[in-house]
């Protein structure tokens, strides 16, 4: 746990939490697959209080949706008390602000202090979303953005403005509702959704943006959202937006990848690199078969991948 206990923090007032705010000093983690990210509430102290403990890669503490107006400015302090006390966790810290123009820049200031991995955007359209985010964000502080309007779903390829844009995660929901097209068509199969997913995805990489799929909201219905999950990684995911432990639970084991298959990457990596030396990059290999160029890099990409 952050703090051994947090009933303190439930009695204190705006300026009384501002105190609990100090200069962090945080280790930070080295992640190169993300295959949940969760969604935290930042008015929830009880699951704030967990952050040292949670084992999804990416923890994303919400000041957006489900906080309501009066409660924002208590939830961003909360928030930046449990992110700057924080001296290391398994997870990225992720913090979803509000829309720049909604009390999202002023949102921007306090957390510039605490250092948080990353900052989400919300509603973002274009480019110039993204470059006025990066003009209030600190250096040290990288970028994700929510991809959930049809302007940022036709834009998506030319997001990546800076290096610090790092991820985008997709909206579905409102992402629908932005294409004026109904939720009930949100189903495996669909050919509308698997186009969405697709284009997400495949923008997304063509822009070196690591796409995360969207939320499943029905988090009771567990074999559904195995189901999805499945289904993603079929398509070419590697992570998903979670809103539960038992969600994570499953992603994680879904979207991992198995010792196998690092194996395999690591020997075909060793045995690539011996025969390159002799000028041969094509040949047979008595354990998986022809081994050339391309092989090798798909071997590269699953170790770029593994956490280090």
């Amino acid at each position: 746990m952050v703090f051994e206990n947090v009933s303190f923090l439930e009695k204190l007032n705006q300026s009384e939490l501002d105190k609990y705010i100090i200069t962090p000093n945080r280790k930070k983690n080295n992640l190169n697959l993300f295959k949940t990210a969760l969604m935290l509430s930042a008015q929830n102290i009880k699951h704030l209080n967990k952050l040292n403990i949670l084992t999804s890669d990416i923890v994303i503490i919400n000041l957006e949706d489900g906080v309501s107006t009066e409660l924002k400015p208590i939830a961003l302090r909360l928030a930046s008390v449990f992110i700057s006390n924080l001296k290391s966790s398994y997870s990225k810290i992720v913090v979803r602000i509000n829309p720049l123009n909604e009390g999202g820049e002023d949102e921007i200031k306090l957390l510039n202090r605490v250092k948080p991995d990353a900052i989400r955007i919300p509603k973002v359209k274009d480019e110039s979303d993204v470059i006025r985010a990066l003009s209030l964000i600190d250096n040290d502080i990288e970028v994700d953005l929510s991809i959930e309007t049809k302007e940022s779903l036709h834009n998506l390829s030319k997001l990546r403005v800076d290096n610090r844009v790092k991820r985008v995660y997709l909206g579905i929901l409102d992402m629908l509702e932005s294409l004026d097209l109904p939720q009930a068509i949100l189903k495996r199969d669909n050919p509308t959704i698997d186009y969405i997913l697709s284009k997400f995805l495949i923008d997304s990489k063509l822009s070196g943006l690591i796409p995360i799929s969207f939320v499943f909201q029905e988090y009771k219905n567990l074999e559904e959202f195995t189901k999805w999950c499945e289904y993603e990684k079929a398509i070419g995911y590697e992570g998903k937006g979670v809103i539960s432990p038992k969600q994570v639970k499953i992603a994680n084991t879904i979207f991992k990848i198995e010792d196998e298959i690092i194996n395999r990457a690591k020997y075909i990596k060793k045995k690539f690199e011996e025969m390159k030396k002799k000028e041969i990059t094509g040949f047979s290999d008595g354990k998986y078969g022809f081994i050339d160029e391309p092989i090798y890099k798909d071997s590269l990409n699953i170790l770029n991948r593994v956490r280090k």
